[in-house]
């Protein structure tokens, strides 16, 4: 079958119709159980057959992502494909989209999948990044460079929760990380971008459909442990609403310049003033962005009237999308496998039956058997009729799991 030429034509995929994902990580797994509640079955692709979405799945197709015979069968299988993540080969997108409805576009997400292009195409849209300069070789370091430390050192490719990122203060450091990789000499492998002074750590979700409407989630606070997302907190009026209002008209505008279509996370630095600044106005920058259904929006399962993966079935089905409303204020807190490792090397199961003794605890844990250190097991989102309930469900909750709550204030100006 030949895709048709525009996406007007493409068909609607109404229930029982079998939508496909490529990858079958915690958010495949999500998204299968978003589908299921509306009809549809689905069919997952994953070169691990032990993946948190295989044993929820209708079809499984245990393939590379790249592995031409396991694409066919995902194409033949179902009637239009997502993607759970970005590090999907953009290719593979793009012989999937000769025959069925691909969304988000692989165009968009190969743009995702490496920092320089990511940022060259924000700031292309009309929107600020911390400064940054590309690098690989030490013949590279310049005036520039100096100007951007202390910095942060990222890999273009494949870094994500933490990983492939170096915090350096002097150009000595630069150097011994660029010596340290054996690939630098061969390709431009890292992005060093400037440290910047934050207020708070921002992400908004929005949703856009093929017809060009465009929904989005309520702002998100995010606090980031290690490079990894501890906590989110959506409480009405936390955040002032200019503020918000400008960040959903940026990812907005953002996604249409890309020509988005699907679930997109825009992260976002909210920056300090200068000390010599007279402008009582907040300053951001957009830090990247996330092709898919994010960490940040788990929150929606329990707190929105429509979470984000009924969005990005809405969006990949062509079922047209309706405005989500928050119903109660919500922390979100991210289950790491060291929690099921604090007596030691043996894995132990926190005590969930006190976490769920609490009111307002909704658990969801993601079928991973092994605990690791860095390791997203799951999350829990705690809703209650006002913020001060939450944040003390949510301080209790951490006393509970043995971690440290931290300190979770409005940003207000």
């Amino acid at each position: 079958m030949t895709q048709p030429t525009t996406s007007a034509q493409m068909p609607l995929s109404l229930p029982p119709a079998c939508l496909g994902v490529m990858g079958g990580g915690q958010l495949a797994r999500m998204f299968i159980q978003a589908a299921h509640q509306m009809g549809y079955q689905t069919a997952v692709l994953d070169p691990d057959p032990a993946c948190p979405a295989a044993s929820l799945t209708h079809h499984f197709v245990h393939a590379k992502y790249d592995d031409a015979l396991g694409l066919k069968k995902l194409a033949q299988t179902s009637q239009a494909v997502t993607t759970e993540f970005e590090n999907v080969p953009q290719s593979s997108l793009e012989i999937l989209a000769r025959s069925l409805w691909v969304s988000p576009p692989s165009k968009a997400v190969g743009i995702s999948q490496d920092r320089a292009l990511e940022k060259a195409a924000i700031t292309q849209a009309g929107f600020d990044v911390a400064p940054y300069q590309t690098l690989s070789l030490r013949s590279q370091v310049n005036a520039q460079t100096q100007n951007l430390l202390p910095g942060i050192l990222k890999t273009t490719r494949m870094g994500y929760d933490g990983k492939g990122q170096q915090r350096l203060n002097n150009i000595e450091q630069l150097q011994l990380a660029l010596d340290a990789d054996p690939d630098s000499p061969k390709r431009a492998t890292y992005v060093l971008e400037k440290q910047l002074p934050l207020l708070a750590e921002c992400s908004v979700v929005i949703a856009r459909s093929f017809d060009d409407q465009v929904v989005h989630l309520p702002v998100q606070l995010n606090v980031h442990r290690a490079g990894i997302l501890f906590s989110t907190t959506v409480i009405p009026n936390w955040i002032e609403q200019t503020l918000c209002d400008e960040l959903i008209l940026a990812s907005t505008q953002l996604a249409k310049a890309l020509n988005y279509v699907g679930v997109l996370c825009v992260e976002f630095f909210v920056l300090e003033k200068a000390q010599n600044s007279t402008d009582s106005k907040y300053h951001w920058v957009i830090n990247e962005i996330a092709p898919r259904p994010h960490n940040s929006a788990h929150h929606s399962l329990n707190s929105c009237s429509v979470s984000q993966f009924e969005l990005q079935v809405r969006t990949l089905a062509k079922l047209p999308l309706t405005q989500p409303t928050q119903h109660s204020p919500c922390l979100m807190l991210n289950l790491m496998g060291e929690m099921w490792l604090r007596g030691g090397a043996q894995q132990v199961e926190p005590h969930w039956d006190e976490i769920l003794r609490l009111p307002g605890t909704h658990l969801h844990l993601y079928g991973k058997h092994e605990a690791r250190i860095g390791r997203k097991m799951g999350h829990l989102n705690i809703t209650a009729p006002d913020a001060s309930k939450a944040l003390a469900t949510f301080d209790a909750c951490c006393n509970i799991l043995g971690v440290e709550p931290g300190d979770h204030k409005p940003l207000l100006f």
